[in-house]
């Protein structure tokens, strides 16, 4: 069935709604960075953390005279976009909303809320597991005859991607459910697939992990297969075939759509 909205816009139109939604993104994020900018000191000591429960007592150094405030402006940013994401998910959601069904317009709750919440688990998990038990690992090639002083910058660029790409890796129960509800993927198609899906969750975490040990690596493949079996189950509880649509269920015109 045509979708009425996408077909009428012209390319130009497209663009310009683009635009204004990723215009909107750049305020939450800016609003999201002043909000946490209040908070930067604490912001700092709760992201040094895993290297504390590391074991990790001494201070942290920097080489550059404007180093520690732009640590502080980096920190509030990155907070800022967990704060900012169920705003960011609302405007990706309203940008392909028109070309849905009108029932499918009704997954914008469990998208934005499953998106959220699987985005704030992946990050969470890295910073109070994953990340302690990687240092700890790295931290036990030293011996006696040599001073870890981690220099602060190289820190965070260390951490902060790590923990986004976590958070990226935790959508997956969430890219599942889109795709069942859409009708491109079923729990059987999941199911034969679950090699493959084990092989992949072992190369991700090669991939993300930033030591090369089986351990962590393991620490992070093995969530990451519970979550595919987690998709596996809402794939079957909420996946069903694309023609299931009703016919009066497409929408001829897009009054009430988000025009903001």
């Amino acid at each position: 069935m045509a979708r009425s909205h996408p077909d009428k816009m012209t390319f130009l139109e497209h663009l310009e709604e683009l635009r204004s939604r990723l215009v909107r993104s750049a305020i939450y994020l800016a609003a999201g960075f002043a909000v946490c900018w209040g908070f930067h000191e604490q912001i700092f000591h709760f992201l040094t953390q895993p290297l504390r429960r590391a074991g990790f007592t001494d201070q942290f150094i920097y080489t550059s005279p404007a180093e520690a405030f732009f640590l502080y402006m980096k920190m509030s940013f990155f907070v800022g976009i967990f704060v900012a994401f169920p705003f960011l998910l609302w405007e990706i959601w309203a940008f392909i909303s028109p070309g849905l069904y009108r029932h499918e317009k009704l997954w914008a709750v469990p998208f934005i809320g499953m998106g959220s919440f699987f985005f704030t688990v992946g990050a969470l998990f890295g910073h109070f597991l994953l990340f302690p038990l990687t240092f700890k690992f790295l931290w036990g090639f030293a011996g006696d005859d040599m001073r870890f002083l981690p220099r602060i910058g190289e820190y965070w660029s260390f951490y902060s991607w790590f923990l986004l790409g976590l958070g990226a890796v935790f959508q997956i129960p969430v890219v599942i459910f889109v795709l069942a509800r859409i009708g491109l993927v079923s729990a059987g198609m999941l199911l034969r697939g679950w090699k493959w899906a084990i092989l992949g969750a072992f190369v991700i975490a090669a991939i993300v992990t930033p030591s090369a040990d089986v351990v962590t690596q393991s620490a992070l493949a093995g969530p990451m297969i519970g979550l595919y079996i987690l998709g596996v189950l809402i794939a079957w509880v909420f996946g069903r075939k694309r023609d299931d649509a009703p016919d009066d269920d497409v929408e001829d015109s897009v009054s009430g759509e988000d025009g903001s």
